[in-house]
């Protein structure tokens, strides 16, 4: 399928309802408002393309982009590679959802998202905490330094009131995953979450919401879902 068939397929699958959706939660125009599971179809039929990735991404048309991070290739991504792509998103769904998603499946993740995080700048900080819970729900926990961690729970615990909204969102998904999907530091997540508290996240345009770290573990334990792992990253 060429780039300009796969356009005209993601433009003809556009939603009006989810278009507007999307609009509201940040992106700009072109967008279509296609529904996710969608492209799933198109997708089939591609499977792994980074060329054709590379364009779609390249065109900011928000759908695109979406697409181009399902048949990406992240194995043979270079560093430059990810760096554009972060440059290249806008707002937070393709920060977190789209780049993060995919550098989770990279054998740099760790690398560049440890750099995002201490970048001061909030979309890469958000994609780089929103890529270790994408890694923490998949891979197995021996991929991970507990010392490592345990120090990002700290600064965590020290930072997360002061970070920008993105960030506060992305660094509170952080703490929930350690304390779901990685079993050994589970009672420090806990411990962690339990000093953080609520957590107010500012929204442009919308009314701030309060998420709670605390709260979402404890209701993962009663859903005896603690060391969970979903088999894949990307849809």
């Amino acid at each position: 399928m060429t780039f300009e068939e796969v356009m005209e397929n993601l433009e003809v699958l556009g939603k009006e309802r989810t278009k507007k959706i999307y609009v509201s939660n940040g992106a700009k125009e072109p967008v279509f408002g296609v529904a996710t599971g969608a492209m799933k179809p198109i997708a089939k039929q591609i499977k792994i393309n980074q060329p054709l990735a590379e364009q779609l991404y390249a065109t900011g048309n928000y759908d695109a982009m979406y697409f181009a991070g399902i048949i990406a290739d992240p194995v043979h991504m270079t560093e430059d590679d990810f760096n554009r792509w972060i440059d290249g998103a806008y707002f937070y769904m393709l920060s977190d959802y789209v780049v993060a998603v995919t550098l989770a499946e990279s054998p740099i993740a760790q690398s560049i998202a440890d750099k995002w995080i201490s970048s001061n700048e909030e979309l890469k900080m958000s994609a780089g905490w929103s890529c270790y819970c994408w890694m923490l729900g998949n891979r197995k926990d021996e991929e991970f330094s507990i010392p490592k961690l345990t120090g990002m729970l700290q600064i965590v615990k020290e930072t997360i009131h002061k970070a920008p909204p993105r960030a506060k969102a992305s660094m509170n998904n952080f703490v929930t995953t350690v304390g779901v999907s990685f079993k050994p530091l589970h009672e420090q997540a806990l411990e962690t979450a339990q000093i953080i508290g609520p957590v107010e996240i500012e929204r442009e345009n919308k009314k701030s919401s309060v998420v709670n770290a605390y709260e979402s573990i404890a209701t993962e334990v009663e859903r005896n879902r603690i060391g969970f792992k979903r088999k894949y990253v990307r849809c």
